[in-house]
């Protein structure tokens, strides 16, 4: 098939037809993003997409990506100053900047405040990406601005579980011992922005930390309204009321609301759709059933359904871009008559019926009801059970569903994804489990080999091995990937340039305006 490809130089920046009234209180910023409410915002338990742009303005990591890039070759220094590692990877010291101030009067952030937050990102009981650091055998302050991590073995990158992203984002010590499972909603970090209030299902409110270490912010305020629906979203921003808003994820969306004033921005990462399979009950304990799903799946036509904008296709468990992705994947095309073939053979002639739950949120229950559709066609019937995204969330990883589709992007080395979505520690209700709804075990040596592989091609070997065998397996059928869509009012200058974002939004920075 011919695989779509978008590369981060191709994200375009195009421009709207819609000429947007100016906003009356310049440096206050609202935008809107796609959700109903709020998680948790504590980066080291909540992984959802409502919270990470959020976070990516209230915490620093010890490094960083450049603003507007999600290249691991970007990163630069955040909160750690310098670094060095011994000779054999082991052993990794961190110089912390000095006086870089807490929000609310928490005070300077010092080793002490690192080790506590790397131990609680590790910590299983506490966060929800503690897999991420099993390797960590020891986090020590040296000195009140040294940091010395040593390792049990060595990790593809020490660096990214270091970065601003998820558990390497660095929180108060005190704060955290003071407010306990209240910090949630109180979040304490040394970003540009500081928590200022939450209200449930409507919006969080962030003001400008006027002690910030680069400077303090251009923006005053900043209000992220939570507007699940679209059309909310698309209205308020055409009569003013929003400065930015969470897009659709369409090429139609993009045609839309491109031509004029306004800017449309597409960028880096693309979320891989994957459709993940219970391999552990009927009828996909067979693998002939799960053949037969692979085989019943026509990607170009998902494809088509978003738009050549917005998506591209891979064949490979590990998005496009990562290090490790394995691009030459031998996979099970479409073939509608071997899926019915198959089915037969797996003793279900006259078909099979499958309760499946599913997420309202249309960029994923959009491309479901198109695999509905295609899997109907060879006698796999689909019943959805429809859900609002949070108690949805809940059920797939309460093991309800024997089908997934779930989208994703994550620190981007096949390590992470593999382990998180695939390694038998991530395995429904293991309690090292991040994601949570996985049933793989088919290559956990591969996946573990890998992490300490010194030698560089063996190590993409193990991956591309681990690759092939999920696929051979059909652990699950990868499908797309779908890129980040975001309009911006023409008085933003985001003050970086808009090539990808980890938090999967702009980021709002302490250079980032608004013109009159």
């Amino acid at each position: 098939m011919n695989v779509i490809k978008t590369t981060m130089a191709a994200a375009l920046m195009a421009t709207s037809a819609l000429s947007l009234p100016t906003i009356a209180q310049a440096q206050d910023l609202t935008m809107a993003i796609a959700a109903k409410s709020a998680g948790q915002l504590d980066p080291h338990v909540s992984t959802k997409t409502q919270d990470k742009i959020v976070f990516a303005m209230i915490f620093n990591g010890l490094v960083r990506f450049a603003p507007g890039s999600m290249s691991s070759d970007a990163i630069e220094p955040d909160l750690a100053e310098s670094w060095t590692s011994s000779e054999d990877g082991l052993v990794w010291e961190f110089k912390l900047r000095e006086g870089v101030q807490f929000h609310g009067g928490y005070g300077e952030l010092t080793a002490e405040d690192v080790v506590y937050s790397l131990t609680r990102a590790g910590n299983p009981d506490l966060s929800s990406v503690s897999s991420d650091y099993k390797a960590f055998k020891s986090v020590e302050a040296i000195d009140d601005y040294t940091v010395r991590i040593t390792l049990s073995e060595v990790i593809p990158s020490v660096l990214g579980v270091v970065a601003n992203y998820h558990g390497g984002n660095m929180v108060s010590k005190k704060a955290g011992e003071e407010l306990g499972e209240s910090f949630q909603t109180n979040p304490v970090g040394t970003g540009p922005f500081a928590f200022s209030q939450l209200a449930e299902g409507q919006f969080v409110e962030l003001v400008a930390h006027e002690d910030y270490f680069r400077g303090a912010p251009e923006i005053d305020k900043i209000t992220a309204r939570y507007m699940s629906a679209a059309s909310a979203r698309d209205l308020a921003f055409q009569t003013g009321e929003l400065h930015m808003i969470a897009g659709s994820r369409e090429d139609r969306w993009v045609d839309k609301t491109s031509g004029g004033d306004a800017t449309v921005a597409v960028f880096e990462p693309g979320e891989l759709r994957t459709l993940h399979v219970n391999t552990s009950k009927p009828p996909f304990d067979d693998i002939r059933v799960r053949q037969a799903l692979a085989h019943a799946i026509n990607r170009e036509e998902l494809i088509a359904f978003a738009g050549s904008k917005v998506a591209r296709g891979n064949e490979a468990p590990v998005p496009d871009g990562y290090i490790g992705h394995e691009s030459d994947i031998t996979f099970l095309p479409y073939d509608p008559e071997k899926a019915k073939a198959l089915l037969a053979e797996a003793g279900y002639p006259d078909g099979v019926e499958i309760p499946i739950a599913i997420t309202e949120l249309a960029s994923l229950f959009g491309p479901m009801q198109v695999i509905q559709a295609q899997l109907s066609k060879v006698g796999m019937n689909i019943k959805f059970d429809v859900m609002e995204h949070s108690a949805w969330h809940k059920a797939i990883r309460d093991d309800v569903s024997p089908l997934v589709l779930y989208g994703a992007a994550r620190f981007p080395v096949a390590d992470t994804y593999l382990t998180q979505f695939y390694h038998s520690d991530s395995i429904v209700k293991t309690p090292t489990a991040v994601t949570n709804f996985s049933h793989c075990d088919m290559a956990d040596d591969q996946i573990v080999a890998a992490r300490s592989e010194p030698n560089k091609e063996m190590q993409q070997q193990y991956w591309s091995e681990a690759q092939q065998i999920l696929v051979d397996n059909v652990c699950s059928v990868p499908l797309f990937e779908l890129l980040q869509v975001w309009a911006l009012a023409p008085e933003i200058d985001l003050g970086y340039e808009l090539g990808g974002s980890l938090s999967l939004g702009p980021v709002i920075t302490e250079k980032t305006t608004l013109s009159e």
